[in-house]
């Protein structure tokens, strides 16, 4: 038994830095997509998360920037946010984070010698170190077989390494049925824009070939803001007669971000998207019409944080998991996380990489895990101020809880 508030913060601190996490969500891929797989010092100076704070210095056009080569783009970047102004931003910080997590050079601040260690990088090899060095078990990609390079890999056999998993990505089908109806009509499927019996028949076909193919941990979607059922027809017919009943035929979650508003700044291409608040009555009525679905829901908006947590106190089929990129902020999280854990205690997945860009998972999982240390030693300290004592093996278990098993569980209900 832990006998001191010291030995208590030395222990929590210890498993957390060893256990092996799930990262739950991301939009990474394995060694089989071939450049579908982003990484390297190019790829994250041009992410369109640090690519949005260049244009706040920068006077080029849009058009003009994105014209540019990727190297161009760059050295645009690197020379205007590391260079020219001190790189304190998250997005920057997580940069620097990375190339000295990686024991790379950066005191001359030049930008050619990194590109010559990563280029010296094996891919494979380049994978394994990530792994290891994140201490992560497995990840979750997001596939799309909307999108014509995903759907290829796994027509072709698709993914052969056992630590990237699948999660099957519905949001064309979902929030655009006006064009996604043509493209599985190219893919075999008959359906028609009217969305009948046949029609549905049909889609819910694809759903089952797909989920198979992927072997999908759980279906995903993006939503708007705007959110909720009864909704526009389109979207309300096929997350009651197709999504609902494949989720409950192979007992996989339904997994929503709520809140996302795209086409903002459309010149700014990927990074156009913003967010907003969204409605908490969307995410209560999913969870009372369909009591037999699992729902896995992260919403977009700071706004919306605590009343999703006292939902998920309201229905047990209510998973409530990580905190999306613009909420990434480390003071977010922490504020988020404290929230959650306040609220529903260890019952929930404080946070997922959603990287995209395979070095991006090194920064997320080392400051997740600080993060969540601070907060849990808070809590931790406050119940053994009341007299509760706690062992190592029960600080082992609830960190494997937070890291692991109430994703693993809940897949499982």
């Amino acid at each position: 038994m832990i006998l001191s508030k010291e030995d208590l913060r030395k222990v929590l601190y210890r498993e957390i830095e060893n256990v092996r996490a799930i990262d739950l969500h991301t939009h990474l891929y394995s060694r089989d997509f071939d450049d579908l797989v982003l990484w390297g010092i190019d790829e994250l100076l041009t992410n369109h998360y640090i690519v949005e704070e260049y244009f706040r210095y920068s006077t080029l056009s849009y058009n003009e920037f994105f014209t540019l080569s990727k190297q161009e783009q760059a050295d645009l970047v690197w020379k205007t946010l590391f260079i020219e102004h001190s790189p304190v931003s998250e997005a920057q910080k997580e940069i620097l984070a990375i190339l000295n997590k990686l024991n790379i050079d950066i005191s001359t601040k030049a930008l050619e010698p990194i590109r010559t260690v990563f280029s010296n990088f094996k891919l494979e090899e380049h994978i394994d170190n990530i792994f290891k060095v994140c201490k992560l078990k497995e990840v979750v990609m997001t596939n799309d077989p909307f999108k014509e390079k995903d759907r290829r890999v796994w027509e072709k056999g698709g993914n052969s390494d056992s630590r990237f998993k699948s999660a099957l990505r519905l949001d064309i089908l979902l929030n655009n049925y006006k064009e996604s109806y043509k493209r599985l009509k190219t893919l075999g499927y008959e359906v028609n824009s009217r969305l009948d019996e046949k029609s549905l028949k049909e889609v819910r076909r694809f759903l089952r070939e797909w989920i198979d193919k992927v072997n999908a941990l759980y279906v995903v979607s993006s939503m708007p803001p705007e959110f909720f059922l009864p909704d526009s027809y389109q979207r309300e017919k096929l997350i009651k007669d197709c999504v609902m009943p494949i989720c409950r035929e192979y007992k996989i979650p339904f997994a929503m971000t709520i809140g996302i508003r795209r086409g903002v700044n459309e010149e700014l291409k990927e990074g156009g998207y913003s967010i907003g608040r969204a409605r908490i009555e969307a995410v209560e009525y999913m969870c009372k019409s369909y009591p037999n679905n699992k729902f896995m829901i992260t919403m977009l908006s700071r706004e919306n944080q605590h009343e999703l947590a006292v939902a998920s106190k309201k229905f047990r089929n209510l998973f409530i998991f990580g905190c999306w990129n613009f909420l990434s902020n480390s003071s977010l999280i922490e504020e988020i996380t404290r929230t959650r854990m306040e609220t529903v205690g260890l019952s929930f997945v404080p946070q997922y990489s959603n990287a995209e860009i395979l070095e991006q998972l090194i920064y997320k999982w080392d400051y997740l895990r600080k993060i969540i240390s601070e907060v849990l030693l808070e809590r931790y300290e406050d119940i053994f101020d009341l007299g509760w004592k706690i062992s190592e093996e029960e600080i082992r278990r609830d960190i494997e809880d937070l890291f692991v098993n109430n994703f693993t569980n809940f897949l499982k209900i």
